[in-house]
């Protein structure tokens, strides 16, 4: 096991022959928080998408190491099942859907025969929504019935029930 959680070396992004990424080194111990600074264009979203593998890998140059291993992902689901979970900017919520169902999307508990449980997507969804500082949120309610930053907590509880060991706010 390696003293750091993520270390990017030498990453090289080109969109039609322009550097988007040019060299860059980046490494995060267990625990810590990074913050990337930059002006517009500076390429701190299409780092983190590189190691998000919204760009593949062989869809750049250069080598990710998560907890000692090269990681070479072909999907955004190849990350998050390792524990990587980005957060976009533009939020990825469906309006009309509940918290819960928000929170659940794409990996839903299931009863036998495929039915949906949603008393147990409840019950996680308001745990999670506690461990964040919310507890009176009726999880059950659509999305849209609460503002911007109720939401982006929505979709940080989507995170943490994804297991994130890093967890990058874009």
């Amino acid at each position: 096991m390696s003293d750091y959680l993520l270390q990017m070396n030498g990453i090289v992004k080109t969109f039609d022959g322009v550097k988007a990424l040019n060299g860059i080194d980046i490494k995060v111990r267990p625990g810590e928080c990074v913050g990337l600074c930059g002006e517009n264009g500076a390429g701190k979203s299409t780092l983190m998408k590189v190691l998000s593998a919204v760009y593949p890998y062989g869809t750049w140059d250069g080598e990710i190491l998560w907890d000692g291993t090269p990681l070479k992902a072909q999907s955004i689901s190849e990350t998050e099942a390792a524990g990587i979970v980005i957060i976009h900017q533009e939020l990825t919520l469906v309006p009309d859907l509940s918290v819960a169902e928000n929170i659940f999307m794409g990996h839903e508990l299931t009863l036998r025969g495929g039915r949906m449980n949603y008393p147990a997507m409840i019950h996680r969804a308001e745990v999670l929504m506690r461990e964040l500082k919310v507890p009176d949120m009726n999880v059950a309610l659509p999305v849209s019935q609460y503002g911007g930053g109720y939401q982006q907590l929505v979709e940080i509880a989507k995170a943490l029930n994804k297991k994130a060991r890093l967890l990058i706010l874009d």
